[in-house]
C-alpha cells in the first residue's frame, strides 16, 4: 500500500524548489547589478571624455604662424574699393590706396532696331576675329532678330557675350545688340566683326567700338597697371575689388585682428573648461539613487577624475615662460579662477589687453605651436587625458 508526504507532514515549506532556484540566480543578480553599474560609469566616462575634447577646439585654430586668424577688412570708402582677407595667409597692416581708373570691357554696338524679337535683319553669318583665330556663326532667317542672334552668339561660346539693351536715343527704334569680351584690360579686343545678312526686314551694322583698357592704381604712392578690377596680388592675402575711379582720392585700406570673434572664441574655451569641472564637482555631491537615498554620484572620491581635475587646473595655472611675450599666464588676460574652481572670464579686460598687445597675445597664446605656449600646453593636457593608446580615461 502506497503513502505520500505531504510539505506540511515533512516540515519542508512548500516553495522549496523555487527558493533553490532563486538561490542559485543570486550570483547572476550580482552580476547583472555590477555590468548596470559599469554601464552607468562608462556611459558618464564618454560624456566627461566628450566635454574636455571640447575644451581646446574653440582656440585650436585661433592663431597661426603670422598672428590671429580671424581678421577683417577695413576700407576708407566702400564705394572706391571693398575687399576680403584670406585669415590664412593675411596680417595685420595698413596701406594707401588710390583707383585712378577702372579696368574695362571690350565691346560692340549695332544700330537700333524697333523691337529684338519681331523684326528680322537676314539669313547669313557674323564673322570675328579672336585669339583663337576667325569664327564664323551662321544666323538662320527664323533666328534672326536682334534676340535671336545674341543668343546664337552666346551658344557658339567663342569668348564673347552678347545680349540685347534696350536703348531710347531714338522713338522708334529702341533696342540694339551690344558684343563685349568676356574678360577685362587692353590687351583684350573685339573688333567690328564682319555682317553678312540678307532678305532681312531691317539692316544690322556696327557703329560703336570701346576698347579694352586696363586698371590703373596706387599703392602707397606705387603705380601699378592691373587687367582686372578684382586684385589678389599686390597685398599678401587680401583679395581688393575696384568699384570707382576716384583720381586725386587716396583712401586707406586695413586689416585688423577682429576682436569680437576672438573674444568669442576665449569665451567659448572658458565656458567648455567650466562644463568639464562642473560635471567632475557634481560627482562629488550627494545625489539621490532610485531607492531615494542620497549618496555619491558613481565616480565621487574616484582618484581617477580628481587626477583629471589637478591635470586641467594646472594646464590652465601653467606660466609660459618661453613664448617671448610679456604675458606669462592667463589671468593677465582676464580669465581667472572662481572660489568654485571654475573659470571666470572678464571680456573687458581681455578686449583691453588684446587691443593694447595683440602681437604679445598671440605669441602667449601660440607659443611654437608645438611643445610650449598656452594652446599648446592645453592640447597636451587634454591629450595625456583622452589618447587612445594611453590615456587613463580610455584605458578605465
Amino acid at each position: 500500500m502506497g503513502f505520500r508526504v505531504m510539505g506540511m507532514a515533512s516540515g519542508l515549506p512548500p516553495n522549496l524548489v523555487d527558493q533553490l532556484i532563486e538561490a542559485e540566480r543570486i550570483p547572476i543578480k550580482q552580476m547583472e547589478q555590477k555590468k548596470a553599474k559599469d554601464e552607468e560609469k562608462l556611459k558618464l566616462l564618454n560624456e566627461l571624455t566628450e566635454k574636455i575634447n571640447k575644451i581646446p577646439k574653440s582656440v585650436e585654430d585661433l592663431v597661426h604662424i603670422r598672428g590671429f586668424k580671424n581678421t577683417k577688412f577695413h576700407t576708407g570708402d566702400e564705394k572706391i574699393v571693398t575687399g576680403v582677407a584670406d585669415p590664412e595667409k593675411a596680417s595685420p597692416g595698413q596701406w594707401q590706396i588710390e583707383v585712378l581708373q577702372l579696368a574695362k570691357k571690350p565691346g560692340v554696338k549695332t544700330n537700333s532696331f524697333p523691337d529684338k524679337d519681331s523684326t528680322l535683319a537676314g539669313a547669313g553669318y557674323l564673322r570675328f576675329k579672336t585669339n583663337d583665330g576667325t569664327k564664323t556663326i551662321y544666323i538662320s532667317r527664323n533666328e534672326s532678330t536682334l534676340e535671336g542672334i545674341a543668343q546664337a552668339i552666346n551658344r557658339a561660346n567663342i569668348g564673347l557675350f552678347a545680349q540685347v539693351v534696350e536703348d531710347n536715343q531714338s522713338s522708334r527704334e529702341k533696342y540694339s545688340l551690344i558684343i563685349s569680351g568676356t574678360q577685362t584690360g587692353k590687351d583684350q579686343h573685339v573688333e567690328f566683326p564682319q555682317v553678312y545678312l540678307i532678305d532681312g526686314e531691317e539692316d544690322l551694322f556696327f557703329h560703336q567700338e570701346v576698347p579694352g583698357q586696363n586698371a590703373k592704381i596706387k599703392l602707397d604712392g606705387l603705380e601699378f597697371e592691373l587687367q582686372h578690377n578684382e586684385v589678389t596680388d599686390l597685398i599678401p592675402g587680401v583679395t581688393l575689388e575696384l568699384k570707382q575711379a576716384a583720381p586725386g582720392n587716396p583712401i586707406v585700406i586695413k586689416i585688423k585682428e577682429d576682436f569680437e570673434v576672438i573674444g568669442n572664441k576665449m569665451k567659448e574655451f572658458v565656458d567648455a573648461y567650466n562644463e568639464a569641472l562642473s560635471w567632475i564637482q557634481n560627482q562629488a555631491k550627494l545625489q539621490k539613487d532610485k531607492s531615494g537615498r542620497e549618496r555619491l554620484g558613481p565616480f565621487g572620491g574616484d582618484s581617477l577624475i580628481r587626477s583629471t581635475e589637478n591635470r586641467l587646473r594646472q594646464a590652465i595655472l601653467q606660466p609660459q615662460t618661453l613664448t617671448q611675450s610679456s604675458i606669462q599666464r592667463l589671468s593677465e588676460l582676464g580669465i581667472e579662477f572662481n572660489r568654485n574652481g571654475t573659470l571666470n572670464f572678464n571680456q573687458d579686460k581681455f578686449n583691453k589687453v588684446l587691443r593694447a598687445k595683440p602681437q604679445d597675445v598671440v605669441k602667449f597664446l601660440r607659443g611654437d605651436q608645438l611643445s610650449y605656449g598656452f594652446i599648446p600646453t592645453v592640447r597636451q593636457a587634454i591629450s595625456s587625458l583622452t589618447n587612445s593608446t594611453y590615456g587613463p580615461l580610455n584605458n578605465r
